[in-house]
């Protein structure tokens, strides 16, 4: 049961000494606090897929003491959390080293006893990430089973006993009852009768066939069985037939046929070029691959690939002209992006900041407020939540602004401090941030915003500036001026909570704040300023101000001025950011905010939901670079296109999506309860102008999460094409409660592949799951 990629990942760094160490396992010191370090044994288990480490805990879950490989979304050497900034400063930064998860959960910082045993851990973790992450699906399916297989042998004996068959089987997300069970074991008797005689010319498989054959004695599955009883429930018949269509009787598809496939179904318009690409890179047979022909194994790791993936390829690099001026595009924006939970007693964290930025956020917030020993200190005001160094976060900024991006980070200031701990802001931002900072404006470019492509790598910060009488542009500095009063914008003092509004009536509250002029310089292109209605052309008002809406009164906007809104939006950047109300730090629909044109749509990034599935799927286009150009009728100073009110105009051609959920593979357990199998359904959704606004959903499939069939057509009216998003959502169905998510994938309509395609599903979080896949055909028409 070991054979055959199993031990994928170790098999293949067998001698790999940072490996042997990981699976020896060693004692490290687990901090959390400044009195709680304690000595814990964590060991790298055979399935070279999970850590076990050890818990005091009384009555502590077996499950609870493991956690994944994949579960990790970085390792980091040194003081590189707050944890290990705070409390293990009196430990060399070669002993420490941190494990971050991708979900919410805490990091886990880390000392070892020595630097050698450090480098083990860091460096074989890392080598094991990397080979995880650049296995197929293929791999990764045959690597789930196989540890499933080895999780159901209790006895460890290498064979498989009719109790452990079911129990393999919820593992893997069926349910079968003792009747079924006894009638899928019985055909493997004397398989390997059976599997020689495949080898010897049999070309399918036949249960009919093992039905003659001699009946077991041992009443167990074991070697070759096993491997036969594991290909026979990964056989995906729905896309045999697909292959049998364009094969010869041998089993090989021509390149020939391939083209006709790729060009005909696949809707590639370069299929002359790709097949023989797609045969080198996915055909695992030399015969075939030598007389350039793909077998269904092939066909099988295509469909599976990035080139058979639903999501354009050619759109996870930048491909739109980044060129244009800021304004023009929508930008990947967080709201409050310090909190990790809720708005009211949540934890402050540079993590947050992190986080956002690695998920393609190009706009941060912080509000500053004085904080001890004359250090500005970020938290949200009034409220229970935690507080963080202002220069910490700076720190944190430079380090990660641009590891997914190269494109320009802004920092929303929301400044609550004195004079003089604004100039300490501003020369923290001077000496960390150097030449990241934009300190003056691009090429002496005063007319309008520079381009994302001008601006790559380069930090601008949004805030309040100092009136300049002698300079209309306002970039540049008036040395006569110290400091003004200026109009103080506090959101914070917006949230709807009677403790809030206590504690703002104790303080008393004054409309206007001291500006220094040393924060005031660091303000170039993103001036804050109050929103007093829609601009006179007889009286433009300079480009470079910007006004913060919160959501009701945008929305309100958008329903009753959207063409004006969307005018204003060409010349002027916009920020959104949630109402006062929403303290539990949920989300508002980002849909119509960019229907008009919103640039700075900022989102609660810490809580998962719609909205969030939304945004990511929106901002995953344009190589995840965080900036998406807006279609050309959001960019058009001569534009009357109204989101709420269509008419007949230049907004692209209407568009018919033809679309069938066919079948899902290894969808995860909701529940992780042994005996609890999912009854999936799937719910696709339509996210754009409100007449496209839609959404329709397939049967309910009971008790088979491994690999449920629906083969369902659904069909989408979409009218304007350039302003959807289409997504993708799995549930268990439960009659007595609310369904339970699954799995989720959200795109742009613009960026859907045709044909036969896998939509790999994501996490509530984001994050894609290793193997769990919908298969699904689509095709677009033109509307009459």
């Amino acid at each position: 049961m070991e054979s055959n990629g199993t031990f994928l990942a170790c098999n293949s760094l067998k001698d790999d000494k940072d490996l042997k160490f990981l699976l020896k396992g060693s004692q490290l010191l687990k901090v959390k606090s400044g009195s709680w370090r304690k000595e814990r044994f964590y060991k790298l288990q055979e399935d070279c897929k999970t850590i076990w480490q050890e818990s005091k805990k009384v009555l502590r879950s077996p499950e609870s003491q493991i956690f994944s490989i994949e579960d990790i979304r970085d390792v980091r050497s040194g003081h590189k959390t707050e944890g290990m900034e705070k409390y293990a400063k009196d430990v060399p930064e070669y002993r420490c080293f941190s494990i971050i998860f991708k979900d919410q959960r805490k990091n886990l910082d880390l000392i070892a006893s020595s630097e050698d045993d450090a480098n083990h851990w860091i460096s074989g973790l890392g080598k094991i990430i990397a080979h995880s992450n650049s296995m197929n699906q293929k791999q990764k399916l045959q690597h789930w089973i196989h540890t499933c297989l080895r999780k159901a042998d209790k006895n460890k004996d290498n064979k498989m006993s009719l109790k452990e068959l079911k129990n393999f089987l919820k593992e893997v997300n069926i349910e079968v009852d003792d009747y079924h069970a006894k009638k899928i074991f019985q055909p493997w008797c004397r398989l390997r009768l059976a599997y020689a005689r495949r080898k010897e010319g049999f070309h399918s498989f036949s249960p009919l066939r093992l039905q003659h054959c001699d009946k077991s004695k041992t009443e167990a599955l074991e070697d070759d069985e096993i491997e036969e009883f594991y290909k026979i429930l990964t056989e995906r018949k729905e896309i045999d037939k697909i292959f049998q269509k364009y094969s010869d009787a041998e089993g090989f598809m021509s390149c020939q046929n391939l083209v006709r496939f790729l060009y005909e179904t696949q809707q590639e318009e370069d299929a002359v070029v790709a097949a023989p690409a797609l045969i080198q890179r996915y055909e695992p047979n030399e015969r075939a691959k030598r007389g350039n022909a793909m077998t269904k194994d092939g066909f099988l790791m295509y469909l599976l690939s990035d080139d058979g993936n639903i999501f354009n390829s050619s759109h996870r690099k930048v491909y739109q002209d980044m060129t244009q001026p800021l304004s023009h595009y929508l930008v990947s924006s967080s709201h409050n992006t310090y909190l990790m939970e809720d708005q009211l007693t949540g934890p402050s964290s540079t993590e947050a900041y992190i986080r956002a930025l690695t998920k393609g956020c190009r706009c941060v917030e912080l509000d500053c407020w004085d904080g001890p020993n004359s250090e500005p200190i970020i938290y949200h005001g009034y409220t229970l939540t935690s507080k963080i160094l202002f220069s910490d976060v700076i720190k944190a900024i430079k380090n990660y602004a641009f590891k997914t991006s190269p494109y320009p980070v802004i920092i929303s200031l929301e400044n609550h401090c004195s004079v003089d701990q604004q100039k300490v802001m501003a020369q923290h931002m001077t000496t960390i941030l150097q030449d990241m900072l934009l300190v003056a404006p691009v090429d002496g470019n005063k007319s309008q915003f520079p381009s994302p492509e001008q601006l790559k790598g380069k930090i601008l910060v949004k805030g309040k500036k100092l009136s300049r009488r002698e300079d209309p542009t306002g970039t540049n500095g008036n040395n006569n001026l110290e400091a003004e009063d200026v109009s103080d914008e506090d959101e914070a003092a917006e949230i709807e909570d009677e403790s809030v509004k206590t504690e703002i009536q104790q303080k008393g509250k004054s409309d206007t704040l001291k500006l220094a002029k040393e924060l005031s310089d660091t303000v170039v292109y993103c001036k804050s300023v109050h929103f007093n209605g829609f601009e006179d052309p007889s009286h433009p008002r300079a480009f470079y101000e910007m006004s913060s809406f919160t959501e009701s009164k945008a929305l309100k906007l958008a329903q009753e001025s959207g063409t004006s809104f969307i005018h204003h939006n060409i010349r002027h950047l916009s920020r959104i950011y949630p109402a006062g109300w929403r303290t539990d730090s949920s989300n508002y629909n980002p849909i119509d905010l960019w229907n008009v044109g919103c640039q700075i749509v900022a989102l609660n990034f810490q809580t998962a939901g719609t909205e969030m599935d939304v945004y990511q799927g929106r901002f995953q286009d344009n190589g995840f670079s965080g900036y998406v150009l807006k279609p050309e009728f959001l960019r058009d100073e001569q534009t009357k296109f109204n989101p709420k009110s269509i008419t007949e105009g230049t907004w692209g051609t209407k568009k018919k999506l033809l679309l069938k959920i066919i079948s899902g593979q290894q969808l995860p357990k909701v529940n992780k309860s042994k005996n609890s199998i999912v009854d999936p359904k799937v719910t696709v959704e339509i996210h754009g102008v409100q007449q496209d606004n839609n959404k329709k959903q397939t049967k309910v499939i009971e008790n088979n999460g491994f690999n449920p069939k629906w083969d369902e057509e659904f069909t989408f009216d979409i009218e304007i094409p350039a302003l959807a998003l289409v997504r993708f959502v799995v549930e268990d169905f439960d009659m007595s409660t609310k369904n339970d998510f699954i799995g989720q994938y959200t795109l742009p309509f613009t960026s859907l592949k045709q044909g036969y395609r896998h939509i790999h599903l994501l996490t509530k979080n984001g994050d894609p799951y290793s193997s769990s896949t919908l298969f699904v055909y689509i095709n677009i028409q033109d509307c009459d």
